[in-house]
C-alpha cells in the first residue's frame, strides 16, 4: 500500500510519480538552460510560486555567479546562500523592470489564478521583466486531471467533485480537507496547448508525453 500510495503522493514526495515526471523535465529544462548561458555567467533567475526544495536536485543553485529569488504571496522559507524569498504577485510584478531577470522560471502555478485574464496578466508580466523564460503546467485535455490524480475530473460539475475529494479517497488514497478542496476548485483553471500558444506567442513549446498524450507543457524561448 505505502508504494501505491507513494505513486499517487503529490509531486513534493520524492517518490511519486509527479516527481520522477518532474525530475526529468528538470533534466531538459537544465538541458536547454545550459545551450543559452555559460557556468560562469552571472545569472539572475525568477521562480514564480517556486519552493526552495525544487532546487535541490538541480545544479543551477551551484553556479558561482547564479542567484535565485522565489516569488509568492508569501515568504517561503529558505537557507541556501543563493537562493531568496520575496513576497510579491505574479500577475502585477511592478517591482521588476523590464528584462531585470536572465531567466524567469514557474512550475505548475500559472494554473493555479483563477481566471483567464489573470493568466494573460501573469504571461505579460514574465515576457516583461525576463530576457528568457520555461513556464510549466498541466495539459487540461490529459485524461487524468493532475491535482486530484483522478481521470476527467477538470469535466466534472464542481459540487460533484467537491463530493469526491471530500467523502471519498478515490483522489490520491485520501480524503481532502473541506476548505483546501474548495480552495482548489476555486483558484484551478487548466490550461490547453493552443491557451499556452496564446499567452507566450513566440515560445517554443516543451511537450511532457506518456503513452503518446500530453501530460504537460512547457512553454519557453531557450532554443
Amino acid at each position: 500500500m505505502s508504494f501505491i500510495s507513494n505513486l499517487f503522493s503529490p509531486s513534493d514526495n520524492p517518490d511519486s510519480l509527479g516527481a520522477k515526471f518532474r525530475n526529468q523535465r528538470q533534466k531538459d529544462f537544465e538541458d536547454l538552460f545550459f545551450q543559452n548561458f555559460s557556468k560562469n555567467d552571472p545569472i539572475r533567475i525568477l521562480d514564480v510560486g517556486g519552493a526552495a526544495y525544487f532546487w535541490d536536485t538541480s545544479s543551477l543553485p551551484s553556479l558561482p555567479n547564479v542567484e535565485i529569488v522565489l516569488l509568492n504571496l508569501r515568504e517561503e522559507q529558505t537557507t541556501h546562500p543563493k537562493i531568496r524569498s520575496v513576497v510579491g504577485d505574479a500577475t502585477n510584478m511592478a517591482e521588476f523592470a523590464e528584462n531585470s531577470f536572465d531567466l524567469v522560471f514557474s512550475n505548475s502555478v500559472i494554473e493555479h489564478l483563477y481566471t483567464w485574464e489573470n493568466q494573460q496578466k501573469m504571461a505579460s508580466e514574465i515576457i516583461r521583466v525576463g530576457k528568457k523564460h520555461f513556464i510549466q503546467t498541466p495539459n487540461r485535455t490529459f485524461p487524468v486531471e493532475a491535482h486530484y490524480a483522478i481521470p476527467f475530473a477538470q469535466y466534472a460539475p464542481k459540487r460533484l467533485l467537491h463530493f469526491f475529494l471530500t467523502k471519498t479517497k478515490v483522489s490520491r488514497l485520501r480524503k481532502w480537507d473541506p476548505k483546501d478542496a474548495q480552495q482548489y476548485l476555486d483558484e484551478i483553471r487548466l490550461l490547453d496547448l493552443k491557451e499556452m500558444k496564446l499567452l507566450f506567442p513566440d515560445s517554443s513549446m516543451y511537450l511532457e508525453k506518456i503513452f503518446g498524450m500530453v501530460k504537460s507543457i512547457s512553454a519557453h524561448n531557450l532554443s
